[in-house]
């Protein structure tokens, strides 16, 4: 089988390698999984590259967090699993190969549909989903805001919240991304600017907003807090701008607003393993069907990786979506 590894840090044209090896049998408990699809994130950028907080695979490493495929092989002790099934991939299982061995006990069954979109669904789809159920209490008629809303988080997030009767202020970086977002369903799209709390109010009828979605940090992070009634929440889950949050301390003990860090992998363990469960099918019907979709930028077989994490690495209107391996 084909498999993409890095045996160094660097950019990935440099220091990706793409080797055939011995398929591995499946152990007792394991399935071997033939991979149809898995993205490539930032997050894969950022290991191969060798970015502070993210050297958390020993070298020499396989890249790829997610992914689908079908089962081509069942061990001897499973019963969960048939040869042909879909599932989705373990997280960080290092899914850029044709094959993936792993723990028949934890894997979540996958549906049929769309192998790219379903590909997707194992982290981005829930970070929206847990960011939305559960901070800010919030119910039909409420608002939030957020910020990267033409990222696929940010656009899972609007059609979720639609279908709550959350209303949503989505800031972005160019006008011309607003068409796409109100088609998918965005209540209030901004260029984000200094003005920002100025147009929200505006725009909202002076809502009060109880919660903001910051994808961005550094000084995004004040201006969505400026938005924010008080005693409203900045949950950050990501860092775009490459800073730290900003957060000024009279916005804190003046006006009470909160920031809380939002990480996706930590947030399951605040649920029983059944409503994770439950919350997976949901969202799985929901790709399946179609109501949740990504924008593709690019899909690439595994010997182009090089030409996949380039384009992923581009931002703006040089990559208008996703980027996705996809296994012939």
């Amino acid at each position: 089988m084909k498999v993409v590894r890095y045996d160094r840090y660097g950019a990935p044209k440099d220091v990706l390698t793409i080797a055939d090896e011995a398929t591995p049998a499946p152990g007792p408990n394991d399935v071997s999984i033939r991979v149809e699809a898995a993205p490539v994130h930032i997050a894969d950028l950022k290991c191969i590259t060798g970015v502070p907080n993210f050297r958390m695979f020993p070298l020499p490493a396989i890249p790829g967090f997610e992914g689908v495929g079908r089962i081509q092989r069942v061990g001897a002790a499973v019963k969960k699993f048939s040869e042909g099934d879909r599932v989705f991939l373990p997280l960080a299982c290092g899914a850029w190969r044709e094959e993936v061995v792993a723990d028949a006990t934890d894997l979540m069954a996958a549906p049929d549909g769309d192998a790219v979109q379903l590909s997707f669904l194992p982290i981005n789809p829930p970070t929206s989903y847990l960011m939305l159920n559960d901070y800010g209490d919030l119910q039909p008629g409420d608002w939030l805001i957020q910020n990267a809303a033409n990222s696929s988080c940010g656009v899972y997030l609007i059609k979720l919240a639609k279908m709550r009767g959350i209303k949503t202020v989505n800031v972005v970086r160019r006008e011309s991304l607003a068409p796409h977002l109100v088609e998918e369903g965005a209540d209030v799209v901004l260029v984000d600017g200094p003005d920002l709390a100025d147009r929200v109010r505006e725009a909202t009828g002076g809502a009060a907003i109880r919660l903001g979605i910051d994808a961005v940090a550094g000084d995004a992070t004040t201006r969505l807090g400026e938005c924010l009634a008080d005693g409203g929440t900045v949950l950050c889950y990501g860092m775009l701008s490459g800073e730290p949050c900003k957060l000024p301390p009279d916005m804190v003990f003046l006006r009470d607003i909160h920031l809380r860090g939002f990480y996706t992998v930590r947030q399951f363990t605040q649920h029983a393993p059944e409503v994770v469960s439950q919350m997976y099918t949901d969202l799985a019907t929901l790709v399946a069907d179609g109501t949740l979709r990504a924008r593709i930028a690019g899909t690439f077989s595994l010997d182009e990786v090089h030409d996949a994490c380039a384009l992923a690495g581009k931002v703006g209107d040089d990559r208008d979506g996703k980027v996705v391996i996809v296994m012939t």
